[in-house]
């Protein structure tokens, strides 16, 4: 996540990965996605803005990533994660048309499956917190 004004960014740390995109669901209500272990990042809100901190928060270390965030207009979210399962399932479906094209018959069938199921791209999302 990057602040295009101030050039500050905060990135994923370890271990977080794209398949848990629709815990930033969670944030909606309060919560806070998985961002991966070290520096360990985590999401909140402060009055109308979703903060995203690069080290879970201006206490919790006091290293160098201490205080750094970044913030953004809470109410943009939703559209940002209808806009991350569109592209998707763009990619659900250039996948398919690669399999059918490499001839890869219930193979081709099964790994779209399985990319569906792994990263839950086609069930409805649910922003009813939002």
């Amino acid at each position: 996540m990057c602040d295009t004004a101030t050039g500050m960014a905060v990135v994923p740390g370890c271990c977080a990965g794209l398949e848990e995109w629709r815990e930033w669901t969670q944030v909606i209500s309060g919560g806070s996605p998985w961002l991966g272990h070290d520096p360990g990042p985590e999401a909140e809100v402060v009055d109308d803005n979703l903060r995203v901190w690069q080290d879970g928060g201006p206490n919790r270390h006091r290293g160098r990533w201490a205080g750094l965030h970044v913030d953004m207009p809470r109410s943009a979210l939703p559209e940002l994660l209808v806009r991350a399962q569109r592209d998707l399932a763009g990619f659900l479906t250039a996948l398919t048309g690669w399999a059918e094209r490499a001839g890869l018959g219930r193979r081709g069938i099964d790994l779209v499956e399985a990319v569906d199921t792994n990263f839950t791209i086609t069930p409805p999302l649910d922003l009813a917190s939002s």
